[in-house]
């Protein structure tokens, strides 16, 4: 019975994770949004939603609104974690974009600390140019590796309820 417990448990996440992607994309035109396992993938890269101009890391104009948005969503759904991770092109020293990754993940999660979203539910890694997604040597590429990505997860009190409800 353990497996169908798991099983009514992960839907009953999935379902929640389902509706909060939908909110996501219906707030954020551009984001992109990607349902992975039990949680939710956002990226952000100069295309949709949070951009940073060139060494650069403060968040600004359509970043901020981007930013109050998900703010808002994760407040309508507070039994959610999140991750926040920066990522850098490859140009300049590796230092350097280790340094601004750092900043602009961090800027990032205190933007949405600032709008009220409880630091605890907040994780923060950067990786500088350490984990492409596109081709480097192309200046498209490089744009989309200027990217934020946001990985939203189920918390425990989430998965408790989850849990309860797999029960009944």
């Amino acid at each position: 019975a353990s497996d169908v417990y798991k099983r009514q448990a992960g839907a009953y996440i999935g379902n929640r994770m389902d509706k909060q992607a939908q909110r996501i994309e219906e707030e954020i035109p551009g984001a992109e949004v990607e349902r992975v396992g039990e949680g939710i993938n956002v990226t952000f890269d100069e295309q949709s939603g949070v951009y940073f101009a060139t060494d650069k890391y403060a968040i600004e104009g359509q970043s901020r609104e981007a930013l109050q948005s998900l703010a808002n969503i994760f407040k309508e759904y507070p039994k959610t974690n999140i991750l926040v991770e920066g990522h850098t092109d490859s140009t300049g020293p590796e230092a350097y974009n280790q340094t601004l990754s750092m900043n602009r993940a961090k800027a990032v999660t205190n933007f949405l600390t600032m709008q009220g979203i409880d630091p605890g539910r907040i994780e923060t890694k950067w990786y500088g140019e350490t984990q492409p997604k596109y081709d480097n040597s192309t200046v498209q590429g490089r744009s989309k590796n200027r990217r934020v990505e946001l990985a939203i997860v189920a918390n425990e009190e989430l998965k408790e309820e989850a849990q309860r409800q797999a029960g009944n």
